[in-house]
């Protein structure tokens, strides 16, 4: 999905956004040799299931990561296989699924489409996977189950967006 000189090429993507939550607490407690250790663990783990559903790891965000999918579906089945890693070595995390068009700039992505996943990835709660509404009426049909999770302010963002929760 790059290039050479692919600045201002605009593509429709799915973005996915994960972040470890309380991870400033979960520092203070390990010390930072141990989080970094564990950090690392969960960024593999987070980069195996990326490549695993067919997405692009962006960048990592500190505690959390940026990946590219060409199906929102992938990258719901993604987030939630990034939540079970987690789990299992002790850390929660919230994830947001949006999709809509970005601009290419190397291997980066860019755009308003960017700043709304990642708001909608901050409205979730400690293992929840907040989509938006685009990314549900996509994956009807697809064996995905959501509940809506109400409408919301997304900060910075224009509007109430209406989010649901996966299932």
């Amino acid at each position: 999905m790059g290039g050479h000189g692919s600045a201002g090429q605009r593509v429709l993507a799915t973005l996915l956004f994960t972040d470890v939550v309380d991870s400033t607490g979960i520092a203070v407690r390990l010390g930072d040799a141990a989080w970094h250790e564990l950090l690392s663990m969960h960024f593999h783990a987070s980069g195996d299931a990326i490549e695993r559903f067919g997405g692009r790891q962006v960048t990592t965000t500190g505690d959390g990561v940026l990946a590219v999918f060409d199906a929102a579906g992938s990258a719901i089945r993604c987030a939630s296989a990034i939540l079970e890693s987690a789990r299992g070595q002790g850390l929660s995390i919230r994830a947001g699924v949006h999709v809509g068009e970005v601009e290419l700039a190397g291997d980066d992505v860019r755009g308003v489409t960017v700043h709304e996943a990642a708001r909608i990835m901050a409205s979730a709660g400690a293992n929840e996977i907040l989509v938006s509404e685009t990314v549900a009426t996509l994956c009807r049909g697809e064996g995905l189950t959501f509940e809506d999770a109400g409408e919301h302010a997304l900060k910075g963002v224009p509007g109430r967006w209406r989010l649901y929760r996966v299932t």
